[in-house]
């Protein structure tokens, strides 16, 4: 009998041009999580078998990236532009087998644009935003890893104010969660703050509560760091 492999092939179709083509996945039993860095950042091992790199779906056929937590809606005018932008620029090229690193990244930007060109959901485009950034943080890529964390801190500043988060799988604490902890690494201290004491506030209403937890640990970091 043959030993099954980590990767399997899932049948899709593309919501921008319905072609059907496979992605691989990772089985959940080679799944194995090592620990979680304070902005959520899973480590597996080995770390091939990251389900993050297995996230995005790309269309073979036209290039449009996309994943789960896109919505199959198209507003009106944006099949028109990311056929003009993607697909007509796109050379045939598959994302369907073993993916290196460099793959992953380029799966991630590819899926940025076609989100951003078809006006997704602000969460979502910090979810990838934040994705990239663990990636370079992966490849000791410093520079590029608080690139990335900038561009989720203001995506998930814009999902906060304009609540477009709701009906999705994140919660408000774990967005005021990933603001304070980004900007914390970035520098912002003073927002970090901030957006920490507003976990904090909610403790009672939440039942994230290991959420809560992190967010004390990191206010109470910043404030021994500042002495007082």
């Amino acid at each position: 009998m043959a030993e099954l492999e980590a990767l399997f092939d899932k049948k899709c179709t593309c919501t921008m041009c319905e072609h059907s083509f496979t992605t691989k996945k990772i089985r959940s039993r080679f799944v194995k999580l090592l620990h979680t860095d304070t902005d959520l950042c899973p480590t597996y091992s080995p770390p091939e078998n990251n389900p993050v790199y297995y996230h995005i779906l790309v269309c073979p056929a036209c290039g449009y990236s996309f994943s789960d937590d896109f919505s199959p809606y198209f507003p009106p005018g944006t099949k028109e532009v990311i056929q003009e932008k993607v697909c007509s620029n796109w050379t045939p090229h598959s994302f369907s087998n073993k993916r290196t690193i460099e793959d992953v990244i380029q799966t991630y930007k590819l899926t940025v644009y076609c989100a951003t060109l078809k006006k997704e959901k602000h969460v979502v485009k910090a979810g990838m935003y934040m994705r990239l950034g663990w990636l370079y943080r992966s490849l000791g890529n410093s520079e590029q890893e608080q690139r990335f964390m900038k561009l989720a801190i203001h995506e998930y500043g814009e999902t906060y104010s304009t609540q477009d988060y709701q009906g999705t799988q994140v919660s408000e604490v774990r967005i005021l969660y990933l603001l304070g902890e980004l900007s914390r690494r970035t520098g912002d201290i003073k927002e970090a703050g901030k957006s920490f004491s507003r976990v904090i506030e909610q403790q009672s209403r939440t039942t994230e509560k290991n959420i809560v937890e992190m967010a004390k640990e990191r206010w109470r970091e910043i404030r021994e760091s500042r002495g007082s």
